[in-house]
């Protein structure tokens, strides 16, 4: 039994030894995590329709059977991958990007909260692709380590049990960061409220314990470098902290715009050394963390409670950002907080920006296309996807984001996934 267990421990170190590739096999058509290669809600693809025909782009193909879930899709290669669910258990999904058949499923664990039967229960974290293998978070708290090509499990670990986790109402939605040979997630709670793992083993490398601890939010952590310093940026229930990434200190914490909150969930922007954040019922606000005399001292730029806040996150272009609050679209000066305009048209939606563009995907279930300009909204395309799925409720939604990968836009809506063509043409 022991050598058993050697020979496959050795067959596991080797395989994950490859992990070193990634950055070389990723290409600039990838879209290998959360909000895309940097996590800002960009994708680096140019030569993209700059306006769409009345009927939106070309229709490439849709399934129908994907699994339920609000998971964003991550693709690399000619593989899509994302995280979806039956009434009890959630498994990590591979499909073929040629016409979106499955190639393979894995189990990650079951549907967080299952006792609770609590409202949108789900998958929610988008897999991160780095080299030969993928991460996953479900929704329950079983982060697990997966061989991209066959789904084969290297690891697993669960933030509950193994780390004291404690997650909010709607469970985890976190997505999993990989820095360097690090695996980097937020458990919340007391005892480990953020952790980084070796990417290879899911070995501990360090905790970062809040003192007075935080539930994990529903955001996804950043990296940033604040004061010559590299940091994991998170935006928790109890509000943005500072990790340092190498030793897993608490840098700094900016509380305003979470505490208070039951629905924590935009990614941090950062950007030009600042920070935005906002969330419901709390606030929006810029900050700047300041390495001063060998402590971060934490400046306000701005607050101010109708800046955007919603599901669908925050994407910056020239100078400016865009997102939600309440029912409305915003485009906001990022350095001044000064809202530059305010438009219903699309109702709230999950943001991209790719090629001078900005892509939405509304919570209706359409789809729009943006010249991203502070002068106004202008509208340059919309369509509604074919086959749209029943809402259990007036309050379920498309949440899934939009995602660019290779030329083509993926749409998610619960058990649907489209996939158009939107290069532009000769």
């Amino acid at each position: 039994m022991n050598k058993l267990i050697h020979d496959r421990s050795a067959k596991a170190f080797f395989a994950i030894a490859l992990l070193g590739l990634a950055a070389s096999e990723l290409s600039a058509a990838d879209f290998p995590q959360w909000r895309g290669p940097n996590r800002d809600g960009h994708s680096p693809e140019t030569g993209l329709l700059q306006e769409w025909p009345e009927t939106g782009p070309r229709l490439l193909w849709q399934v129908n059977n994907v699994g339920a879930g609000y998971s964003t899709p991550s693709v690399v290669g000619d593989r899509i991958y994302l995280i979806s669910n039956t009434d009890s258990e959630e498994s990590a999904v591979a499909l073929d990007t040629k016409d979106g058949s499955r190639v393979w499923s894995a189990n990650v664990g079951p549907v967080g909260h299952p006792e609770q039967n609590p409202n949108y229960p789900g998958a929610r974290s988008t897999p991160t692709v780095e080299g030969r293998f993928l991460f996953v978070l479900g929704s329950d708290g079983d982060l697990v380590c997966l061989e991209a090509a066959t789904g084969a499990e290297v690891w697993r670990r669960q933030l509950r049990e193994d780390f004291g986790g404690e997650y909010g109402e709607w469970a985890y939605a976190e997505s999993p960061l990989v820095d360097g040979d690090k695996i980097i997630c937020t458990p919340g709670g007391t005892n480990a409220t953020m952790v980084a793992l070796d990417k290879r083993t899911g070995d501990v490398i360090w905790k970062c314990s809040v003192p007075e601890g935080s539930a994990a939010g529903y955001a996804s952590a950043v990296i940033a470098e604040l004061g010559g310093v590299r940091q994991h940026v998170q935006f928790l229930a109890s509000g943005l902290m500072g990790v340092d990434a190498r030793t897993g200190e608490l840098l700094w914490r900016y509380e305003k715009t979470g505490k208070g909150s039951p629905a924590v969930i935009i990614t941090p922007l950062v950007s030009e050394g600042m920070i935005y954040s906002g969330a419901f019922r709390a606030t929006g606000a810029l900050i700047k963390p300041t390495l001063k005399e060998g402590r971060f001292e934490v400046e306000e730029v701005y607050s101010a409670n109708k800046l955007p806040f919603g599901t669908g996150g925050v994407v910056k272009v020239a100078g400016y950002f865009y997102g939600n609050a309440n029912q409305s679209t915003l485009c906001v000066d990022f350095k001044t907080g000064v809202i530059q305009w305010e438009e219903r048209a699309f109702g709230p939606g999950a943001w991209l920006a790719a090629d001078n563009r900005l892509y939405v995907h509304a919570e209706s279930g359409d789809v729009g296309l943006i010249d991203p300009s502070p002068e106004g909204c202008r509208a340059v395309g919309h369509f509604t996807p074919p086959g749209l799925p029943e809402r259990a409720n007036q309050m379920e939604k498309a949440w899934a984001y939009p995602v660019i990968a290779d030329g083509r836009l993926y749409i998610r809506d619960k058990e649907n996934l489209w996939c158009y063509d939107v290069r532009a043409g000769e």
